[in-house]
């Protein structure tokens, strides 16, 4: 890593079917071993399933809503203090949010075992479209983490 300049952030070329950049991003997440062309299949037959599951007329605009409900806004971080470790609450940034929920929705569909990666996928973003599901458990429970050390706030910097 440079010290002396951060490196440039490089502009994500939007997907061919919807035009978004998001979901883009999320291919790329969803993408293993550089086969985009099968994340791609995987993230559109996912979404598809989605939303006729919660019956949207909009596919895109349900996928981003889904994202929305799983984005967390705080976190904390361990600093070290005389001595002490605290966990101290900041908020998230917002590429960093996006980011984590990206990760959680995906990591989540790859535990479930026994199903298709679509089906999981699929079924993990009604869930956030929904507010419940493993995901949005993940979110409540890094939000309550920050409020239980919310007395160290003061410790950020």
């Amino acid at each position: 890593m440079s010290r002396r300049h951060s490196a440039e952030k490089r502009p994500t070329e939007p997907d061919p079917l919807y035009g978004s950049t998001v979901l883009s991003k999320f291919i790329n997440k969803v993408m293993e071993s550089g086969k985009k062309s099968t994340a791609r299949r995987i993230v559109y037959n996912a979404i598809e399933k989605f939303s006729k599951r919660i019956k949207a007329e909009n596919p895109l605009e349900a996928f981003e809503q889904a994202l929305e409900n799983a984005k967390p806004s705080l976190e904390v971080k361990s600093r070290r203090i005389g001595g002490a470790t605290y966990q101290v609450p900041i908020e998230i940034p917002a590429n960093r949010r996006s980011s984590m929920a990206m990760r959680w929705i995906i990591g989540h569909s790859r535990g479930k075992a026994g199903r298709s990666m679509e089906d999981a996928l699929a079924s993990e973003l009604s869930d956030c479209y929904n507010n419940q599901g493993t995901t949005i458990k993940k979110k409540d429970d890094t939000h309550r983490m920050a409020e239980a050390n919310k007395a160290y706030a003061h410790y950020k910097w």
